[in-house]
C-alpha cells in the first residue's frame, strides 16, 4: 500500500504510555483462555473481557502516562493512523452515496497489555476487537507480528483489512444490526448463536472489502500489485475450519463463531469486487460460500 500522503486520522487514542494503557500483569491462565478462545474457536471478545473485571478493578486507579515520542513515531502506529484516516474518509463519502446516512467514525485505541473499556477490560492476547459499548476500535500493536508470524499473513494490506474488518463491526453499530444480533443470540440455542455470529463476522469481512474497493477507486495508487491477494490471504488464515485443525487436529462446525477459511475469503472478495455494501447482507444468503 502507498500511504506516504495519507493523512492520518485523529480519531486516535494512545494508551501505550503507562499506567493502566501499559504492560499490566495477567495470570499465564487468563492468558491461555483467552488465546484459546479467542484465536482458536472465535468467541465474541466481550464475553473474554466481561470475565477479566478483576484486573480492570486493581489497575483502573493508576495514572496514565502519555505516550513516549518514540512510541508515537513508530512506524506501526503512523500506519494505523494513516489507515484508520483512510477507512474514514472512504466510508464518509460512501455512506451517503450507498444508503443516504451520515457515517459516524469510530475512536481506535492503542493499547498495550491490558485496558479498560466500556465492554470489561481488553487484553493483548484477544487480538483487535470492536466495543459498540463505546463504539471503539482497541489494538495492540503486536498483533501485526502476530500475523505475520503465526498465520503467515503479512504485508500492509493484511494489516489495514484487521483494522477495516473491526471499523466493519463499528458499521454494524451504527446501522442497528449488532443490537438485533444480540437480540437474537439471547433467544436461540448456542448452535444457532454461533452460525449467527459467523454470518456477523463475514458481514465484516465484505464491508472491509467495500472500504477497499472504493479507496482504491478514490486513489488507483493507494493498493499496488498483490495487496488484494494478501487480505484475502489473511482471511483464509483466520478461518474456524483452519483454526481448529491447528490447534486440535479436527474440526466442529458447529462452534464455528467467524466462518471457514473460504467463507471469509468469499466475502472479503464480494465486497473488493462489487463496492457496495448493499451487497454484504450475509445474513439473507440462503449460503455463505
Amino acid at each position: 500500500m502507498r500511504l506516504d500522503n495519507e493523512q492520518e486520522s485523529q480519531n486516535v487514542e494512545d494508551r501505550r504510555g503507562g499506567g493502566f494503557g501499559g504492560r499490566t500483569t495477567i495470570g499465564i491462565g487468563t492468558i491461555v483462555v483467552a488465546l484459546a478462545a479467542s484465536y482458536f474457536f472465535g468467541i465474541d471478545p466481550r464475553v473474554i473481557i466481561q470475565g477479566s473485571q478483576m484486573i480492570q478493578g486493581q489497575t483502573q486507579s493508576q495514572p496514565q502516562s502519555a505516550p513516549t515520542q518514540a512510541q508515537i513515531n513508530d512506524p506501526k502506529a503512523v500506519f494505523t493512523r494513516k489507515v484508520l484516516g483512510n477507512i474514514e474518509r472512504t466510508w464518509t463519502t460512501v455512506f451517503p452515496q450507498q444508503i443516504n446516512r451520515q457515517y459516524v467514525p469510530p475512536k481506535l485505541v492503542l493499547f498495550s497489555g491490558a485496558t479498560p473499556t466500556a465492554c470489561g477490560t481488553g487484553q493483548t492476547a484477544m487480538g483487535p476487537f470492536y466495543c459498540p459499548g463505546d463504539s471503539k476500535v482497541y489494538i495492540d500493536l503486536q498483533f501485526y507480528d502476530e500475523l505475520r508470524q503465526r498465520f503467515g499473513a503479512g504485508g500492509d494490506f493484511a494489516q489495514a483489512y484487521v483494522i477495516a474488518h473491526e471499523v466493519g463491526h463499528h458499521i454494524q453499530n451504527l446501522l442497528g444490526i449488532s443490537q438485533k444480533f444480540d437480540e437474537t443470540r439471547r433467544r436461540v440455542s448456542e448452535a444457532q448463536a454461533n452460525a449467527l455470529s459467523v454470518r456477523l463476522e463475514l458481514q465484516a469481512d465484505c464491508f472491509a472489502g467495500v472500504w477497499a474497493a472504493n479507496a482504491a477507486k478514490a486513489n488507483d495508487q493507494l493498493l499496488e500489485p498483490g495487496d488484494a491477494e494478501q487480505g484475502l490471504k489473511a482471511a483464509a488464515a483466520i478461518g474456524d475450519d483452519r483454526l481448529q485443525q491447528q490447534s486440535q487436529g479436527r474440526v466442529v462446525p458447529e462452534s464455528f463463531t467467524h466462518g471457514t477459511s473460504a467463507q471469509r475469503v468469499y466475502w472479503l472478495r464480494q465486497g473488493l469486487q462489487t463496492g457496495d455494501m448493499r451487497k454484504c447482507d450475509t445474513f439473507s444468503a440462503k449460503q455463505l460460500s
